[in-house]
């Protein structure tokens, strides 16, 4: 399949979405059903919309409710609040007005008694409602501007990354207190004469912090090993068998990464490649520390079929 069906092919499964959730606002919406109804991987689809739509899609989500609403509240001014949250798939009317109010920095209530003008042009908000779509300009160039930002650090290869064997410290929990288990780590490792210029860490994510909860993020720690060693405690072995990947060779700021994974898959859904079962991983040649702008060298790994 070439670049142009691919993307005709991903516009229309986005199309197909965008118009099943401003059909079923009032059901309940998750990126499960919704994957599933345009036949795609739940994680593939999310980053998809993501990078097309240029928002979540539980921001999207919301955020087609809160318009649908504040249409309903300048057109049907019989609704009750109360009808309205529950017309626009909201479960409380207390959740209903929280999401308004920081939407519109104002109440339901005051929205529909004050003057709407100073609020929001009418027009605009009955543009929003019912009339997203994605276009085939739209999806390339929002493509294009995430792989021009890679293209500008790094020339994405494919390439098969050989056999890891990995030490390894699993984490649950917010993406940021995984330093403190790597410093366990190296803890582990120093007094084994394991760290040196040529140690490789790697981070390996079990979950998608685009889907997952924060707090139930799952990944694993590790540090490559050259030797066989004997492993006690808390440290565990993991062998990573040969994986064909999209490598992206970056020098980063820790700010920057989620940036860079956005655009490494911008780059797989242009070219026709699918992300397989294994999960991503990033391998790091340097110590960010002491670096002399704090950035790391990485590789970015995204397995492929």
């Amino acid at each position: 399949m070439n670049s142009a069906k691919i993307a005709n092919h991903n516009i229309a499964r986005l199309n197909k979405a965008i118009v099943f959730i401003e059909n079923n606002l009032s059901e309940k919406l998750s990126l499960d059903i919704i994957s599933k109804e345009v036949y795609s991987s739940p994680f593939h689809f999310h980053r998809l919309f993501k990078i097309v739509v240029g928002e979540t899609l539980q921001n999207f989500i919301i955020r087609c409710r809160i318009e649908k609403a504040a249409s309903i509240l300048i057109h049907q001014k019989e609704k009750s609040i109360t009808d309205i949250a529950t017309i626009v798939g909201f479960e409380s009317l207390s959740s209903f007005s929280k999401s308004f109010k920081n939407f519109y920095g104002i109440s339901p209530n005051k929205f529909k008694t004050e003057t709407l003008q100073k609020f929001i042009k009418i027009s605009k908000t009955e543009s929003k409602i019912g009339k997203v779509t994605v276009t085939f300009e739209q999806y390339i160039c929002n493509l294009n501007k995430t792989i021009n930002w890679l293209k500008m650090k790094t020339s994405p290869e494919i390439k098969k990354i050989p056999r890891l064997d990995l030490a390894y410290i699993s984490h649950k929990g917010k993406m940021e207190a995984i330093g403190s288990v790597y410093n366990k780590l190296v803890k582990w490792a120093t007094p084994k004469g394991l760290i040196n210029e040529k140690t490789r860490m790697v981070t390996i994510y079990h979950d998608s912090p685009k889907i997952t909860d924060p707090n139930n993020l799952r990944m694993s720690a590790c540090m490559v090993l050259d030797d066989p060693i004997d492993l006690d405690g808390e440290i565990d072995l993991r062998i990573l068998s040969p994986t064909k990947c999209i490598v992206s060779r970056l020098e980063i700021t820790p700010h920057q990464f989620q940036q860079a994974w956005e655009a490494s898959f911008a780059f797989m859904v242009k070219n026709g490649y699918e992300k397989s079962n294994i999960d991503t991983f990033e391998i790091y040649y340097n110590n960010a520390a002491e670096h002399p702008e704090n950035k790391f060298i990485v590789d970015l790994c995204i397995p492929i079929k």
